[in-house]
């Protein structure tokens, strides 16, 4: 059966006149009475009453014309769908957490070379928890964030490989003083705690810092008076000397530079070093994504770096 005697049926049905019908339809007449016959042989009925004054649909008519409007409504969502499919696929798409995504990643895809550059990428700046939403719903092919060994994600290994692309730490800084020192300074003490600008506890950062601080807690003396899981409104209230907030040292490396506003809070001991890591989902990915991921692969081997350069306390 041709789908297009279903289309010539709807018309019949709406306008009752085979000289309408037809033109509707940009055929002669002629052909479309055939059609219509055809489709009739197909049924093994009779769709339309000819014998009255004016046309009208038989019992069985109405049933093919319920029967022609649901087929034809699947087949068009079935077409809708597939071109979504084709757009996805013809898209890279890379979930990162907001950090990243500002620090990292334009100078990452850039390094990556000319074929990168070429490929249509889509970027999904999110927080941790929404980002490996996106992984575990097939929402993104890779995942781009921060990771530490220790930190468990809901990425399961051996459902999501993933790849270290360079290294960096978490350092506490807080606003400098006229003398360029910290105003606050870790680890504080039990008469004079300090105050913390801190991750909630469900970023990505917040559980790493949750982590690699809590073998240490016993000799840090912190209180907690803002959280968040943007790194960038941190580093602001950081500037603004409400506390201390351990940030990536990239998105610090602009204020702790010489004649900036922040420093290293006490020591670079309480620093936590992190991995820039790259998942990807183990089932197969269209051909460009994984020559995306083969890409990034050959570039990082051997070539893992750290993301800002040495900072030193003052």
């Amino acid at each position: 059966m041709d789908t297009a005697w279903l289309l010539d049926l709807q018309v019949l049905a709406k306008t009752l006149n085979f000289s309408r019908a037809a033109e509707i339809r940009n055929v002669t007449q002629p052909a479309f009475g055939r059609r219509i016959k055809s489709l009739e042989a197909w049924c093994g009925s009779t769709l339309i009453d000819r014998g009255s004054h004016r046309l009208a649909l038989t019992e069985a008519g109405k049933v093919m014309v319920e029967a022609a409007d649901d087929v034809l409504r699947r087949l068009e969502r079935s077409k809708h769908e597939l071109q979504q499919v084709r757009s996805a696929t013809a898209t890279l798409t890379v979930a990162s957490t907001h950090a990243l995504s500002y620090t990292f990643f334009p100078g990452w895809v850039q390094r990556l070379g000319s074929i990168a550059s070429t490929m249509p990428i889509r970027l999904l700046s999110d927080n941790m928890n929404e980002c490996e939403r996106l992984m575990l719903e097939g929402g993104a092919q890779f995942l781009l964030c921060h990771h530490h060994p220790g930190t468990a994600t809901r990425l399961s290994e051996s459902d999501f490989p993933m790849m270290t692309l360079s290294h960096e730490r978490l350092v506490p800084v807080s606003r400098r003083d006229p003398d360029g020192q910290a105003i606050y300074s870790l680890p504080g003490s039990s008469s004079r705690s300090v105050p913390w600008l801190m991750f909630e506890g469900t970023s990505g950062m917040g559980r790493i810092l949750v982590s690699a601080l809590s073998q240490r807690s016993e000799d840090l003396h912190l209180h907690n008076v803002f959280s968040s899981h943007l790194a960038m409104v941190l580093k602001a209230l950081a500037l603004e000397g409400k506390g201390v907030a351990w940030i990536p040292e990239s998105l610090a490396a602009d204020e702790l530079s010489p004649g900036g506003r922040l420093a290293i809070a006490g020591s670079l001991d309480w620093a936590v070093p992190v991995q820039v890591a790259l998942f990807r989902t183990l089932r197969p990915l269209p051909d460009m994504a994984e020559r995306f991921w083969q890409l990034a692969r050959d570039k990082s081997l051997g070539q893992v770096s750290s993301v800002a350069g040495p900072v030193s306390a003052p």
